[in-house]
């Protein structure tokens, strides 16, 4: 089995086939067993637990009204049948009972693997509800279907569905060493992957060779898949790659990257090493959670 990363391990049976189901969704909704994950301005609400926090699963009946007021709702799946569902509480004001809300990020790094999936997935189809209220097509406001999988326009009848952008993320390496650059836009020591978004028409392979030249200066041979990464922020997947580079001169594009030089295997290693124990090193590899810290880390331990 492939290495699983941060957001790729949900649990949940998604029930793709049976969203569409009204009366069923409904009876889910009306079931004693279902259960509501509560997000305010895409913070999930969590609760202490050990070793980490655990999502603050509710009971669905007190927040019917917020449901019927129109406050957005999702089925996210199933698990051993029961519903598990996600609710915008934005407007609802947290109360006093112990539970908090968490950063994302900073969960996906303490919190049980499926935990942080599940949340990761529900941040990410609340955000696309939030960003796409109105048709596209005609401008009309839309309206929710599929138990939250869709929205559709009543006016020019438009259906409009949740969107994954493919962004490839790539280890440039020449002979014993690869390439590692800093975000121009991230102050910061941490270095990474490169990485960009795939343009409409193009292969996942011939965009890795584009953003490889493009940002580095780099020309790429063979270009090698290893594993992919849902990434919520907002709604990308991280298709994660080993590119053969065929040149070594650097020019790098100074919007994209502050820097961008050769590592040693051993020199990565340390990086990573420093990195998954959260040292404040003057340079570290980005954090565990993304999926660029252990392409780097799987490659130095010779495993690419």
């Amino acid at each position: 089995m492939e290495e699983v990363y941060a957001f790729g391990a949900n649990p949940l049976d998604r029930a793709s086939e049976r969203r569409g189901d009204a009366a069923w969704v409904a009876a889910l909704l009306d079931h004693p067993d279902s259960r509501i994950a509560l997000l305010s301005e895409l913070k999930p609400r969590v609760r202490p637990g050990s070793p980490a926090p655990v999502i603050d699963w509710q009971p669905v009946a007190p927040w019917r009204d917020h449901i019927a007021a129109g406050a957005t709702c999702v089925l996210l799946g199933l698990v051993d049948g029961r519903a598990r569902f996600a609710l915008d509480a934005t407007a609802v004001p947290l109360g006093a009972d112990g539970a908090e809300l968490g950063d994302m990020r900073a969960l996906a790094g303490i919190m049980e693997a499926g935990a942080a999936a599940i949340l990761g997935e529900a941040r990410a189809i609340i955000d696309w509800h939030a960003r796409h209220r109105f048709c596209a097509a005609c401008g009309t406001s839309t309206t929710v279907h599929s138990a939250g999988w869709s929205r559709r326009c009543p006016s020019c009848k438009a259906q409009h569905f949740p969107r994954t952008d493919p962004v490839v993320i790539m280890l440039p390496v020449r002979g014993e060493r690869c390439l590692l650059g800093r975000n121009a836009r991230r102050a910061g020591a941490r270095f990474s992957c490169l990485a960009g978004f795939v343009e409409p028409g193009e292969t996942l392979e011939a965009a890795v060779r584009r953003e490889v030249l493009e940002e580095s200066g780099l020309r790429v041979g063979r270009v090698t898949y290893v594993a992919s990464q849902p990434w919520p922020f907002p709604s990308s997947l991280m298709c994660g790659f080993i590119a053969e580079a065929i040149s070594d001169d650097l020019k790098i594009d100074h919007a994209e990257l502050a820097t961008a030089r050769w590592f040693s295997r051993a020199e990565v290693l340390a990086m990573a090493a420093r990195s998954a124990a959260g040292e404040d090193a003057p340079d570290t590899l980005a954090p565990p959670i993304a999926i660029g810290h252990h392409l780097a880390r799987r490659w130095a331990s010779g495993e690419f």
